[in-house]
């Protein structure tokens, strides 16, 4: 049986990396990489050997063509990009400091991820497909918000699992708007989330078990939380668990969670999970945790390298990364 795809939709735009600093203390100067959560996400699995595809808007500007040429080369289907030629393509220019960690300056005002309908949406293009993943970063924009709902929405009535990564970035939200109430309706039409340990600590601002009592009221049925090196904890509205995390050398940490999502992701397309299938997955404690540890060696070896399409490995390098680690 064939593998049905991942779709992934949102943003793809440029990050440009610093490239060490002149004598007064600035960037001496930047190096493009193709980046963008879902952008990262469908480049992830393509390269760990699932099947994924990307949707979204890119500019016909130098910055879009050399983003569709990194998807393509990269494995990812692309008959479900859209071209603009009156927006420019977003950009992000990230520094490290010296332990790896990265922080964002955006230019993405009236870019043309921005600028994607769900009449983009190709007719068939949720036909096929077993997951569907969105993140926070197409909710800035209210319009793109209603279009990433309505493609859940669309994703559920095909039978497709649907995940959304908070991957929150506070920069690229209006100035005075606060995201908590916003993201709660993408939360709710999701079947597996991932967050990171400071996003939980976001979103749990009532406490944990009020956050999760909050989620269950939707659809979720998976929730992971990762932290770095550090344990990664996953919950189910009847069960909870706890697993260690690889500890690497972080070169640059971009990446990280799309990675592991990308891991993830793959793992249950390949399962050809549907949502009540998380359920079931619960009862079969093993095989979800091997699929959370590949994950976790799929960000971690992500971290060790610069960039964020041109660090994620391959699934091969990661079965031999975890075997090494045994």
């Amino acid at each position: 049986m064939n593998q049905r795809p991942i779709l992934c939709f949102g943003e793809a735009l440029i990050d440009l990396h610093a490239n060490g600093m002149d004598p007064h203390g600035f960037a001496a100067g930047f190096t493009p990489f193709a980046g963008g959560a879902p952008a990262n996400v469908a480049v992830a699995a393509a390269r760990l050997g699932g099947v994924a595809r990307f949707a979204g808007m890119l500019s016909s500007d130098p910055f879009g063509d050399f983003l569709l040429a990194s998807l393509q080369q990269a494995g990812v289907g692309t008959t479900d990009v859209a071209r603009t030629d009156g927006a420019n393509t977003a950009l992000a220019f990230v520094n490290l400091d010296a332990q790896g960690e990265r922080s964002f300056s955006f230019y993405r005002e009236h870019t043309a991820d921005l600028q994607f309908r769900a009449g983009d949406f190709r007719a068939e293009a949720f036909a096929d497909v077993a997951v569907f993943h969105v993140c926070s970063n197409s909710m800035t924009d209210p319009a793109l918000a209603d279009t990433t709902r309505e493609g859940m929405r669309r994703a559920q009535r095909a039978g497709a699992l649907v995940s959304f990564d908070l991957n929150l970035r506070p920069a690229l939200w209006p100035v005075g708007v606060d995201p908590l109430p916003l993201v709660w309706p993408a939360l709710h039409l999701a079947d597996m989330v991932k967050l990171s340990a400071e996003e939980f600590a976001w979103l749990a601002v009532d406490g944990e078990q009020t956050a999760l009592d909050r989620l269950w009221s939707g659809r979720a049925r998976l929730l992971v939380v990762t932290d770095g090196a550090r344990p990664l904890r996953w919950f189910h509205p009847d069960a909870e668990g706890e697993l260690p995390g690889y500890a690497v050398t972080v070169v640059d940490s971009t990446a990280a969670g799309d990675a592991f999502v990308g891991g993830l992701l793959c793992c249950l397309a390949e399962l050809d999970a549907t949502p009540d299938r998380l359920d079931r997955l619960v009862g079969q404690l093993p095989r979800l945790h091997a699929m959370l540890r590949f994950a976790a060696a799929s960000g971690a070896l992500t971290v060790t390298r610069k960039g964020s399409f041109a660090a994620m490995p391959s699934g091969d390098e990661v079965l031999a990364f975890m075997e090494n680690q045994a």
